[in-house]
């Protein structure tokens, strides 16, 4: 069964490497452990079986909220995580009173977007260049509550 947790310094490891596996500027263990004493950052993690799979990292300042990561391992993709992540951080932003969840995801990542439209969040507008490695435009998304 899948747990989904809030991170802690057992998982920094393990993230780091899905961020290693997933994204062509990864966030350093010591950005991720960094997140661990910052009072605006929400870090939630997918586990199974002890292995952390999956994670999703979000800042929440006065009553917005911005997601700035969230990936799964490839192994377990396709699976429901990156949903049920998703949903678990859109419910903790509705407890927390947020007005809005905001994220930007790769122009040509179609899966992710689809997961975000199922979830709510509408397409606000483009930011131009906003990827390296490769360069590439970013779409804004975001879900008002």
């Amino acid at each position: 069964m899948i747990e989904i947790l809030p991170m802690s310094k057992e998982h920094i490891a393990q993230i780091a490497k899905i961020e290693k596996e997933c994204f062509s500027q990864p966030w350093s263990e010591k950005a991720l452990s960094e997140e661990l004493t910052n009072d605006s950052a929400v870090f939630l993690t997918a586990v199974f079986n002890g292995e952390v799979i999956g994670y999703i990292g979000a800042n929440f300042i006065i009553d917005e909220g911005y997601i700035t990561n969230i990936a799964v391992t490839e192994v377990h993709r396709q699976k429901g995580i990156g949903c049920k992540l998703l949903s678990e951080m859109i419910e903790e932003a509705y407890k927390r009173n947020l007005s809005f969840l905001s994220l930007e995801v790769r122009v040509s990542n179609e899966k992710a977007i689809s997961l975000y439209k199922k979830l709510g969040f509408d397409y606000v507008g483009i930011r131009k260049n906003f990827y390296e490695k490769p360069i590439e435009d970013g779409v804004v998304m975001t879900k008002h509550f």
